[in-house]
């Protein structure tokens, strides 16, 4: 697995059954969100967001 990102800032945002869960890297403004379910445990869901972060930050470049 090749490097991931060094700093990522959070956000949860709880509306009843669901969770919006922001994920940003502050080096290059990238932000990435996605909806998730409440039960699910708070690691789980930013482990989710972190993936998804990395992906993107793959594809777009900003990540090698």
């Amino acid at each position: 697995m090749g490097p991931t990102v060094r700093e990522i800032l959070f956000e949860l945002y709880y509306d009843g059954p669901y969770v919006r869960v922001s994920a940003i890297d502050p080096d290059t403004n990238t932000e990435v969100s996605l909806v998730g379910d409440a039960r699910l445990t708070e690691a789980s869901l930013k482990a989710a967001a972190k993936r998804k972060l990395e992906y993107v930050m793959r594809r777009d470049g900003k990540l090698r």
